[in-house]
């Protein structure tokens, strides 16, 4: 049986999925991605020296932020009530770049990737922002779903990070 797609109608109609009749569990999504910069863009970042301030602690509140905002974002998206949602950062000296995790989660009827996506590209974007005045050449890569829990399909893993916890929550 071939996948469906499940916001168009069977007229080909966008439509929000009806998640009535659907029991809540809790769920969990973490989305990954990173910003590329230059050397003294990320000693900048590191520093906490940056002209604009607290590079990481304001995308961290962006991040947050934005998951809190996406059904207002993503046109067909449900308005969730997160339960949690963090945004973290590492610093990655060896490629020039941060990293950015981000997990949501609840107990309801639909699940949190969106929003834990929408975090992640918040986050960045800040990053992109409050950095752009001594560095434009940043690249933003790699922003994907890492791991998600709950729902009907349950289990879901794409990062070789959270391979060996695969049978834990998020």
């Amino acid at each position: 049986m071939e996948p469906k797609l499940t916001h168009f109608d069977e007229r080909g109609q966008a439509v929000m999925v009806d998640v009535t009749a659907k029991a809540e569990t809790d769920r969990t999504a973490i989305a990954k991605g990173r910003i590329r910069v230059g050397a003294e863009t990320l000693r900048v970042i590191r520093e906490g020296t940056a002209a604009k301030g607290d590079v990481l602690g304001v995308a961290r509140i962006a991040g947050i932020m934005a998951a809190k905002r996406t059904g207002e974002l993503i046109p067909l998206c449900h308005p969730l009530p997160l339960g949690r949602c963090t945004v973290d950062f590492r610093i990655l000296e060896s490629e020039n770049a941060v990293e950015a995790v981000c997990t949501a989660s609840l107990r309801g009827q639909t699940g949190v990737e969106m929003e834990a996506l929408t975090g992640v590209s918040a986050a960045l974007l800040t990053i992109y922002d409050m950095c752009k005045a001594i560095d434009k050449r940043m690249e933003i890569t790699g922003i994907h779903l890492a791991k998600k829990t709950g729902g009907k399909s349950g289990l879901f893993v794409n990062d070789p990070e959270f391979a060996e916890d695969a049978g834990h929550d998020c």
